[in-house]
């Protein structure tokens, strides 16, 4: 029998361009547009036929020119976490160093489980002009090449070879992105020939879609196992991490949580799940935690974990908790469940809490722990308190966390990343409202502070356009990557960016002293190859870039320059010097496992070893 399917002719990038503009999805009752658009920098590898399908889709596909492309991946990921891992962008980059360039925003979108679409330049399917510019040659495999080198980072991969593959591929990569379990990047190489080559789709391919996220209810056998060792738990505790959010299961677990009076430490991912000032909010736990959730985190005998995969931070190197704690993991993806022998309850968090609610009636943790909670809690704000106290010691990342603590809205969103400052966010920001800190610490990356907020503004602007992202970034990792300074103001996407300088790498600084050794290339004035250090004139760099611009030189000054930050249309930034010694949050510190060296001709690097070593008896064995 003949069936009659209606075809359209398009090219292969014609056609994925297409097809992205008509997926949606339906959040909280309304549609939006699945992908937001793009960032894009365009080569030779994929403007001559990319570049043509995007143009003619520039509104439903906005696409925003990047500077570097490594930046662009951190901003995609950064406007995927703002839209709680609903909505997601593409990046495009030509063959070669382009791609290559992606690579690290690969790793940072898989290690932090977010929806990121890579859509990248490849060599030729013909070979007919091998070598080609930016070509690696493998001389025993001619097919192997840059893009191979996202196997290891990508959720999905693949290489389109053929034009119909796209019919298969994309909702795949979606599908992927889409998944509760299996969220992260999606990489589609496309080889320079193809990208232009044209094949007789099918019409119904491009029909609106509408994609709702899935919730996957756990196993009742899980749930019951889950529940009796919850009704046995005399010190019971639960962890709550970025997974409460992308569930959106805040509601359903402070009402668990409350129900049955356990106490609630947040990781760094889950930062902003509990206002501060909620009652069983015990604070952020592990190694830069606080005092107060650490406190009963050693002394807990029963752990709901819900949505975090128990990153090293979390746990303390798996020294924060007693050896013979029960841990409950309640996570959409079983690997993560499953760790450190938990008993899994594999499925969405907020199906998940609800179901163990259910059968969990009647029970509530003793007074006497929850009271212990509580009090320890409020030890931890008094310390928190002083310890952004301006004038309480020379200026520090505390001391300017806690003046925009005080004068921001309760609905800007904060960033940060890597170095000293997501401990010291972790440790010191109160949270003001559910769902504002973004705090990058699954990959620690540098170089995302500033990006990241740019893609977290784009995001921000469609939803809350009245508020502010405020950006966190030191010195070093703006040297490592400003541009999209120059993006946010080009594109009108206004940031409040704080450069907090403490000349160089001074986190590391400080674990180098602390492990024995002396300071040695990580300071700009500790460099051996430096004859006369000097200092960056950040604000002139800055605000050659585009911004509104200016210096500090105390809190009390800082506080002023934010004010006006907040009244400006334009993006902003404010430079402080910072101490590099004096300045740190000393409190809420768990160990944390690095390598030292085991034998050193200098004493100090020895006993600091055998001192590092000391605590590993406290170390839970497991997976």
């Amino acid at each position: 029998m003949n069936v009659d399917v209606t075809t359209v002719r398009l090219t292969v990038a014609q056609a994925i361009t297409r097809y992205l503009a008509n997926q949606y999805i339906e959040i909280d009752g309304s549609e939006k547009r699945l992908c937001g658009g793009g960032f894009g920098i365009f080569g030779h590898g994929n403007v001559p036929c990319l570049g043509e399908a995007l143009y003619g889709l520039q509104k439903e596909l906005p696409l925003y020119r990047g500077q570097n492309e490594q930046s662009m991946g951190f901003a995609d990921a950064g406007y995927a976490k703002y839209h709680k891992r609903r909505r997601f962008m593409f990046c495009t980059a030509s063959a070669g160093p382009g791609t290559a360039n992606l690579l690290t925003a690969a790793a940072l979108a898989h290690a932090n489980r977010l929806p990121v679409l890579l859509l990248c330049g490849d060599t030729f399917l013909t070979r007919l002009p091998d070598p080609v510019l930016q070509q690696l040659e493998h001389y025993g495999n001619p097919t192997y090449g840059i893009s191979d080198a996202f196997r290891p980072v990508s959720r999905f991969w693949d290489r389109i070879t053929h034009p119909a593959q796209v019919i298969n591929s994309l909702p795949a990569a979606i599908a992927t992105m889409l998944d509760p379990a299996d969220c992260g990047p999606a990489f589609i190489a496309l080889p320079q020939d193809l990208q232009g080559w044209a094949y007789d789709y099918p019409t119904s391919f491009f029909d609106k879609r509408v994609h709702r996220i899935r919730r996957q209810s756990p196993d009742q056998m899980e749930v019951q196992a889950a529940v009796q060792l919850l009704k046995s738990a005399k010190r019971p505790m639960i962890i709550a991490g970025g997974g409460v959010q992308y569930s959106s299961a805040v509601e359903e677990l402070t009402a668990f949580a409350v129900a049955h009076q356990i106490p609630v430490v947040e990781t760094i991912a889950g930062r902003a799940n509990f206002l501060s000032d909620h009652p069983l909010n015990i604070g952020p736990v592990g190694v830069t935690g606080s005092d107060s959730a650490n406190a009963i985190a050693e002394r807990a005998d029963v752990i709901l974990a819900v949505g975090t995969r128990m990153q090293d931070f979390t746990t303390g190197s798996w020294t924060v908790f007693a050896h013979d704690a029960r841990i409950i993991g309640l996570n959409a993806a079983r690997h993560d469940a499953a760790k450190h022998f938990s008993e899994t309850v594999v499925g969405d968090a907020k199906l998940g809490i609800l179901e163990i609610g259910k059968f969990l009636a009647g029970y509530k943790a003793p007074e006497d722990w929850t009271t212990f909670a509580q009090h320890e809690r409020s030890k931890w704000n008094s310390y928190v308190a002083e310890n952004v106290k301006p004038g309480n010691r020379p200026n520090s990342y505390a001391q300017a966390i806690g003046v925009v603590n005080a004068l921001c809205d309760k609905r800007d969103r904060i960033v940060a990343a890597a170095g000293g400052l997501p401990a010291e966010v972790t440790a010191n920001w109160r949270t003001l409202d559910t769902g504002t800190v973004d705090v990058e610490f699954g990959f620690s990356c540098m170089g995302y502070e500033i990006a990241g907020g740019w893609g977290a503004r784009i995001a921000q602007s469609e939803d809350e356009p009245d508020r502010d992202t405020i950006v966190f970034v030191g010195d070093g990792s703006y040297l490592l990557m400003n541009s999209d300074i120059y993006s946010a103001a080009l594109t009108r996407k206004k940031l409040i960016i704080l450069v907090l300088d403490n000349g160089g790498f001074a986190v590391i600084n400080k674990l180098q002293n602390n492990t024995g050794n002396e300071s040695f290339n990580n300071l700009i004035a500790d460099c051996p190859t430096v004859p006369e250090p000097f200092t960056v004139d950040f604000v002139a760099h800055a605000g050659s870039m585009g911004a509104v611009t200016e210096t500090v030189s105390n809190p009390a000054e800082l506080g002023e320059a934010f004010k006006r930050a907040k009244a400006s249309a334009s993006t902003c930034v404010i430079v402080m010097k910072v101490d590099a010694y004096e300045g740190w949050t000393t409190a809420g510190h768990t160990w944390w496992e690095v390598g030292t060296p085991e034998v050193s001709t200098s004493k100090k690097v020895f006993d600091a070893h055998v001192d590092w070593e000391a605590s590993r008896a406290k170390q839970r064995r497991g997976i």
